[in-house]
């Protein structure tokens, strides 16, 4: 059990490394007097590297808030069979539409297994890094509503889901917040411990570094 917090109490915040996870663990040590951050391991192809980014960005952080990180495990081969994210065949590439990369019920899944952590650890909230433009239906508003209160009834916790940047662009996320963007990790296909340069979340994030008018401190390997 997590020892009780003074302030705004305790959170964690659902990250994978990407922009939006850096932004967010600012975020929540701005809200929160302890902050865990939290990495769901589904087993996807991408995992084992961007965990490694994951860990150098939150070694970057200096806050005696900050936790170390906890890996969860929610393996989804039984359920998505030979998914891309898994095989690593037809990744969608950087001329692939946004809804190219979605993952089936993936917020459905994180957010149950964090929520039973939650419960058990002293958290009072989790925190999400979902933009505006996010196309899925696990990532709308009364979605994020009716899994809050699903949690509460199951759980008998006074438990919230914050989502601070439902009403932003990622270009709006780089131009606000003060991150070491280099050490964050967006590539659904890495090459080695780099982003390959080709797939669709390299296009995206090279596309929004562009039109926010910021250098792109990323090494592609293309």
């Amino acid at each position: 059990m997590l020892p009780t917090m003074g302030g705004k109490g305790a959170a964690a915040a659902l990250v994978s490394g990407g922009v939006e996870s850096g932004a967010l663990l600012s975020v929540s040590l701005a809200r929160y007097a302890h902050v865990t951050p939290l990495y769901i391991r589904t087993r996807a192809r991408w995992e084992r590297t961007e965990l490694t980014w994951l860990r150098r960005l939150i070694a970057a952080i200096k806050s005696p808030k900050l936790q170390r990180a906890v890996v969860l495990d929610v393996p989804v081969q039984d359920v998505y069979g030979r998914h891309w994210s898994l095989t690593g065949r037809g990744v969608p590439d950087a001329a692939s539409p946004d809804p190219a990369v979605y993952l089936p019920g993936r917020n459905l899944l994180m957010l149950g297994k964090a929520a039973v952590y939650a419960a058990g650890n002293g958290i009072d909230a989790l925190l999400l890094g979902t933009l505006k433009d996010n196309p899925f239906p696990d990532a709308t508003a009364p979605f994020f509503a009716a899994m809050t209160d699903a949690i509460r009834r199951a759980l008998d916790i006074p438990f919230r889901i914050e989502t601070p940047f439902r009403n932003l662009h990622k270009i709006d996320v780089l131009r606000t917040y003060d991150v070491p963007w280099g050490l964050t990790f967006s590539c659904i296909q890495p090459a080695g411990t780099r982003h390959c340069g080709r797939c669709n979340k390299c296009a995206e994030r090279r596309r929004a570094f562009r039109q926010a008018g910021m250098d792109d401190p990323t090494r592609y390997a293309s």
